[in-house]
């Protein structure tokens, strides 16, 4: 912490010694008493100083001017920025006493100056040119100093406002985070073309951490500040975590799993529900991928929810976050959408439903987008590289395909956590269900077990209800386990079981037909193996046409990779054949020896008789499998 020390000033009054305060209450150490009696007398708040004027008046233009006459000995000065500690530093430097000016008192002392108009206008070198100096020199340049003496500027409010003592740290924060994110990256450059693995690691006393200690008006002039000046997303993310979990410390989200739940007063619920409304407004701008984590945003869904209004700003603030959850849902885990009811509210469930219907419907709206763009993507390039849209195997698998069967994942976990609510209606239990399109669920075993609790807790459901929710399951989908496990479920409609049953069975004769040869897979027409897939629930009718092309590819991708593994194993054929009769021909065998390794090597020939089909594999072979799946998709569409 910087120090700075003021000067003795030699007096012109009689004895060096300085002013005395009241000692009934004396808040500092005790001065030397004065061989002079004091002429006046200041009130500071509670605390009364018996003061002399002359020192006063020499650097005082306010005390000079309430000082006009001769009489007066009393004075009050009920609104000294910082209270009776700034006044009494002040009086100690009119009488050239030592003070120390630090991080902790420069503040007060500046704004104290400016109250006290102890200026250059009435002596040189005075408070105000010293406070400044050291505000220059020692605060400003630095972060973290900048931001302990911005917290004490929140006391001192108007007065640091009209001193523009505010605006310039809040500045002067931004200006230097920016330069430390300029340092970090050069730094970072550095390590990547030393060739080092390691990265900058952020150190223990990170300025971000200490921005929590400022108020929620200063907090958020500052991170405007700095994410005008271009601070990173992410920076800017941890900014707001870290002060949103040290503001928010003390106030208790209502936890519908603890058997006593903490209340919350009226004055933690307005806190709380100001700091997230804000901190919702200064989050980075959202896309699908996002520096704010989204256990985070669940956090704070909670907490708006926990604190829920009939105000426009909380129902405003409620949606982003769902937009936001929603369009990475894809990253979520169980915790995460586990969101309890208001205690406001009306519905009596655990967890709030709604809300969960909101946010699946955003993820699944943006998935239909991404479908319309990547159709008008492939229909622009449809007579464009049509072999390589086809034989395109390197490409990596569909982004978008993997998110919806996470989400899927996610449903099916949700769908079973809220089953064991008895409150739950079925109709909320099956909009759920039926929530996600056919081909985002490869398999239904998840689904089949979340009705199967959803079932078991609620077993007086009528029998109509019982029918709709076991219709939420397809059943050409279940894995050879749940059939078994559903064939013998007393709780399933007997037409739920016979269709298991059914669809088992089809099943098996799948398996057992599809049970043909390489040879026979490459030259069949009848390409049997596909359609066990199709059996198995990966690709059933209800295939998104997105799918489908995917589907192709990879079908087309085992076909190449079947006809290269044969064409290896017959030029190691034809190196074994050329290596026999090479020793044979050193040998100088017999005659019969040799007709009997040329008879089987012909043998083995004629076994591989295809290899004439290898000068035109990319061309005819190429267009016929293009023209068998061609036909197998519209079969697949229909």
């Amino acid at each position: 912490m910087g120090l700075s020390t003021v000067g003795e000033v030699k007096p012109t009054f009689t004895g060096k010694r300085g002013f005395r305060l009241n000692s009934s209450i004396r808040h500092a150490s005790e001065w030397p008493i004065s061989e002079v009696s004091s002429d006046l007398t200041v009130q500071v708040g509670s605390s009364s100083f018996c003061l002399h004027k002359f020192p006063l008046v020499s650097r005082s233009g306010k005390i000079r001017k309430l000082l006009t006459d001769s009489k007066t000995f009393n004075i009050c000065l009920s609104s000294v920025p910082g209270g009776s500690e700034a006044f009494e530093l002040a009086a100690k430097f009119c009488y050239g006493i030592n003070i120390e000016i630090n991080l902790l008192n420069v503040a007060k002392l500046r704004c104290a100056s400016h109250y006290l108009e102890m200026a250059e206008d009435f002596s040189e070198d005075n408070l105000a040119i010293k406070t400044e100096h050291y505000f220059k020199e020692t605060v400003l340049p630095s972060i973290s100093n900048s931001i302990l003496v911005l917290h004490h500027c929140e006391a001192l409010t108007p007065v640091s406002e009209d001193l523009n003592l505010v605006n310039r740290l809040v500045i002067a924060i931004a200006n230097n985070a920016c330069k430390e994110q300029l340092t970090s990256g050069l730094l970072k450059l550095d390590y990547t073309f030393s060739g080092a693995n390691m990265e900058p690691e952020t150190p223990l006393d990170w300025w971000g951490k200490s921005v929590a200690v400022l108020n929620l008006e200063f907090f958020q002039r500052v991170v405007s500040a700095v994410r005008s000046k271009g601070l990173r997303q992410d920076v800017i993310s941890k900014i707001l975590i870290s002060y949103t979990n040290k503001s928010l410390q003390g106030l208790i989200v209502r936890d519908t799993k603890l058997d006593k739940e903490r209340v919350i007063d009226s004055e933690a619920k307005k806190k709380q529900r100001m700091i997230v409304e804000t901190i919702v407004r200064l989050l980075p701008t959202q896309g699908r991928k996002s520096s704010v984590p989204i256990a985070f945003l669940s956090s704070l869904l909670k907490m708006v929810i926990a604190t829920s209004s009939s105000s426009a700003s909380i129902s405003s603030c409620r949606s982003d976050l769902e937009r936001r959850i929603g369009l990475q849902l894809d990253q979520a885990i169980l915790e995460d959408v586990l969101i309890p009811t208001s205690p406001n509210g009306v519905n009596n469930t655990m967890y709030d439903i709604d809300s969960i219907l909101r946010i699946f419907s955003i993820f699944l709206n943006l998935d239909e987008e991404d479908d319309d763009e990547e159709e008008d993507r492939h229909h622009r390039n449809r007579f464009g590289d049509e072999t390589e849209m086809i034989f395109d195997f390197d490409s990596p698998g569909s982004p978008k395909q993997s998110s919806i069967l996470k989400v899927s994942k996610l449903m099916d976990n949700y769908l079973a956590e809220i089953a064991l609510d008895t409150n739950l209606t079925t109709s909320k239990f099956i909009a759920l269900a039926e929530l996600l399109p056919d081909h985002a669920r490869i398999i239904s075993d998840g689904l089949y077990r979340a009705v199967d609790i959803y079932l078991k807790v609620h077993p007086n459901i009528k029998d109509s209800e019982r029918y709709r929710l076991c219709k939420t399951i397809d059943s050409q989908k279940l894995s050879q386990e749940a059939c078994s496990h559903a064939a013998q479920n007393e709780r399933l409609p007997v037409q739920m079981a016979v269709q298991v049953l059914y669809f088992e069975q089809i099943r098996l004769r799948n398996a057992m037909s599809s049970s043909i040869s390489p040879t026979q897979f490459l030259f069949s027409g009848n390409c049997h193996q596909f359609p066990q897939r199709g059996g198995s629930g990966a690709g059933s009718g209800a295939i998104s046409p997105r799918d489908n092309y995917a589907s192709v590819r990879r079908e087309n991708r085992e076909l190449k990779l079947e006809v290269a593994r044969m064409r290896m194993r017959l030029t190691d054929l034809e190196k074994d054949h050329i290596s026999i009769r090479q020793e044979l021909v050193k040998t100088n065998p017999g005659t019969k020896l040799f007709k009997s390794f040329a008879k089987k090597i012909s043998k083995l020939n004629s076994l591989f008789s295809f290899a004439s089909l290898k000068p035109s594999l990319k061309g005819k072979a190429s267009t016929e499998s293009r023209f068998l799946f061609q036909r197998k998709r519209r079969h697949s569409v229909s």
